[in-house]
């Protein structure tokens, strides 16, 4: 027999199947991962099985050996990455590696094995116990005598501190024997079992409707249900469904922030069965709940973004859990979009693909209406309780009565009274940092990073400003660097600045702050969501961290420090986020039975889109949205495609971009013909937003095209063309970009 061998090598040189021999008393399979000789001097490589073949009409070299005894990867996933490297004109090994524990290739992380201790064959422990000296040496052995068990070393020394040298002293008498068993490293704390509530009958209702469609499989179901509705209850039903029938499920959330509560609920009601898939896990821990899943001993995947390629086997369900989130898009090479590659699981699977959301993205929601996807409905909270009630601030007005303060006078009398009646408040505002940016008052001078075209962020808490983008790092300046006086100011406001001003106002009120400068630290969400849950700290100040799928029953203030932080942004997404934003902040207030409340300040305050979350009226919004992106022909009307150029000399990457656009123009308009040449809406050549990132000069391209049944050949014109490039370093393609920055 033949294996056809996919290299782990990322070169499009080597972007092919190999064929190889294999030697009798080797067992492969299609997706094992082995070890070859690879080139002329037959270096070790390691390769990806995706095929068998019985004959091969030439030479070839042989498998070296199994680096697993089973295989790593399933034949549905063979088949993704297939997929993959067409929709997304990747190499296939890229795909592959998308698949697996990242330290699996090379063998970087191993099982993790555990000593053990028992009784010696044919030792009489207890008359053995009299005879000996050590006190701890009987202490052990009695334990181990009484337990009448094989116990891992660890747990005696857990048992007797200091127990370690008394265990080898008596092994070495021969008392005691050594063995050893593979176990998991586990990332989930125990959690205390959880009966399922009674539905109420809008549950119930989409449960029902969701199980049947679960019957069919194949299909999207986009379950709309404002904050507070329990849409967490419907997945945890229609997962006890899956697997009832024997099927597994996968659960997305967008926020690591998300996944200890998340985690936390699933595993209460469905115990062993749940693994967890993150980037906060360990190399350990990330490959144990891999291989739990792999071997079938957890068929109930919850985590981030890339759990969408767990090896759940005979899959039933992939719940995406805020479908609307922009992290679901992944922004490295293959730049996938999960509920794209759970579209595609689910045709493989024939599983259901189940979409949850109080504000779905405009998109999802529009194929909704036009039949794609089966629509749910949840309006109501459960128990009918209120949703909270918005107040809108303007601050052009604070402004003009005096107030200089972040908090205005509605929200810190708000704040206030919330502490007074022991309640808990969140404070959000999606900006980290002290102040956004240092300017000279005397010549309007910004301090800049080095290396990228943004202004420094001053952290005020490090005593240094801080770049966004590369991290870069540089002391605050005495003067301005260009006028030389000393008349540096901070502006904006940031997280840090809000917790300043919020510990001058509640000196005794105790209060915690999470954004990615505090939750760097391994279990540093666990840690501060505990904290807040079990009401030690009253107060939450947060970026969007705090903004969705948080469930505190005592949170009924939420406070938006500045609703223009998004809205303002130069992006046709930035509407819709803004809504998306405000209505899910403000859906952590009110959940439990106390009264929530919303205060939302802002320089705009008839904004549409401050109105319609004001009203909590999603629909109102959707046809908004929908008819200024028609105006303007943008998605879903529309496709946008930029192809990015990277490098250090300036001049160079905007010579290659204005080149590329010229030859990208003619095999556009030539694709679609002359009949279809006004579906091309827009294309154009110029320096990116921010035209350097990391010491490096950035030039896109910018394509926007109609949708009409010519559009996936011109997106292949664009991917041929950037294939083409003979460059060391190909230019980046990005369709419908969230952030073309």
């Amino acid at each position: 027999m033949f294996a056809e061998i996919i290299i782990d090598i990322a070169h499009t040189a080597v972007d092919k199947v190999f064929t190889y021999h294999i030697p009798g008393g080797l067992c492969v399979a299609p997706g094992h991962l082995v070890t070859l000789p690879f080139g002329r001097g037959d270096s070790l490589k390691e390769g990806f099985v995706v095929s068998l073949a019985e004959s091969c009409d030439k030479p070839c070299k042989s498998v070296l050996k199994i680096n697993l005894p089973y295989p790593i990867l399933s034949e549905e996933q063979l088949a993704l990455a297939e997929w993959m490297r067409g929709a997304y004109h990747c190499l296939l090994v890229d795909a592959l590696r998308l698949m697996i524990p990242p330290q699996l290739r090379g063998a970087r992380v191993k099982e993790r094995v555990e000593k053990t201790v028992r009784l010696a064959d044919g030792v009489d422990a207890a008359a053995a116990l009299p005879t000996l000296r050590s006190p701890m040496q009987r202490e052990v052995l009695d334990f181990v005598l009484r337990g009448g068990l094989e116990f891992a070393a660890a747990d005696i020394t857990a048992f007797i501190p200091g127990a370690a040298p008394a265990i080898r002293a008596l092994v070495k008498k021969g008392l005691l024997a050594e063995g050893s068993h593979v176990t998991f490293r586990r990332p989930l704390p125990g959690a205390l079992p959880d009966s399922a509530p009674t539905l109420t009958p809008q549950q119930q209702a989409a449960t029902d409707e969701i199980k049947a469609r679960m019957q069919n499989g194949g299909e999207t179901v986009l379950l709309h249900g404002v904050t507070g509705s329990g849409k967490t209850e419907v997945y945890l039903n229609c997962i006890a469904d899956c697997l009832a029938r024997g099927r597994g499920a996968i659960v997305l959330v967008p926020e690591i922030a998300l996944t200890p509560q998340t985690v936390g609920r699933f595993s209460s009601r469905f115990g062993d069965e749940v693994a967890v898939l993150h980037s906060k896990l360990s190399p350990g821990e990330r490959f144990d709940e891999w291989r739990r899943i792999r071997l079938g001993k957890a068929k109930i995947v919850v985590g981030a973004r890339s759990a969408v390629f767990a090896p759940v086997e005979h899959l039933g369900l992939i719940v995406i859990d805020e479908e609307h989130e922009g992290s679901y898009q992944s922004d490295k090479t293959p730049r996938y979009h999960a509920p794209e590659i759970a579209q595609q699981r689910v045709k493989l699977s024939n599983a259901t693909l189940l979409l949850g959301s109080a504000t779905p993205s405009l998109t999802s929601y529009y194929r909704a209406l036009h039949g794609r996807y089966t629509l749910l409905a949840m309006p109501e909270r459960v128990l009918s309780r209120p949703l909270p009630e918005v107040s809108v601030v303007d601050m052009r007005a604070e402004f003009a009565a005096g107030n200089n303060s972040i908090f205005s006078e509605e929200l810190a009398r708000a704040l206030s009274e919330t502490f007074a009646r022991g309640e808990q408040a969140m404070l959000f505002l999606n900006r980290r940092g002290y102040s956004t940016f240092v300017s000279c008052r005397s010549c309007g001078y910004v301090l800049k990073c080095e290396q990228c075209d943004v202004s420094m962020t001053w952290h005020k808490l490090e005593g240094r400003t801080r770049c966004h983008y590369c991290n870069a790092v540089a002391p605050l300046p005495r003067e301005c660097p260009a006028c030389r006086k000393p008349f540096l100011k901070y502006f904006g406001v940031g997280t840090e600045q809000v917790e300043e001003q919020f510990a001058a106002l509640f000196p005794h009120v105790p209060f915690a702050r999470m954004d990615s400068d505090t939750m760097g630290a391994k279990g540093a969400y666990e840690r501060l969501l505990g904290a807040f849950s079990r009401g030690e700290t009253q107060a939450l100040i947060g970026t969007q961290m705090i903004a969705k799928g948080h469930d505190f029953p005592n949170v009924t203030l939420i406070g938006v420090i500045a609703a223009d932080t998004t809205l303002n942004l130069p992006n046709y997404l930035s509407r819709e986020r803004t809504f998306q934003l405000l209505t899910q902040v403000s859906g952590r207030s009110g959940r439990d039975n106390l009264p929530g409340r919303v205060i939302v300040q802002t320089y705009s305050p008839d904004h549409p889109v401050v109105q319609f979350s004001r009203a909590h009226d999603y629909p109102g919004f959707f046809h908004y949205e929908l008819m200024e992106r028609k105006k303007s022909l943008l998605p879903p009307f529309s496709l946008f495609a930029r192809v990015l150029f990277v490098g250090e000399e300036q001049e160079e990457v905007a010579k290659l971009g204005n080149a590329f656009a010229r030859e990208l123009e003619k095999r556009i308009l030539d694709c679609l013909g002359p009949e279809n040449s006004r579906a091309l809406l827009h294309l154009s050549a110029a320096p990116a937003p921010i035209a350097r990132i990391q010491g490096e000069y950035r030039y896109q391209v910018l394509v926007k095209l109609l949708r009409t049944a010519q559009l996936r050949d011109a997106l292949d014109c664009i991917f041929d063309a950037t294939a083409e490039c003979d460059l060391p370093r190909k230019p980046l393609v990005e369709i419908n970009p969230p952030d073309m920055y």
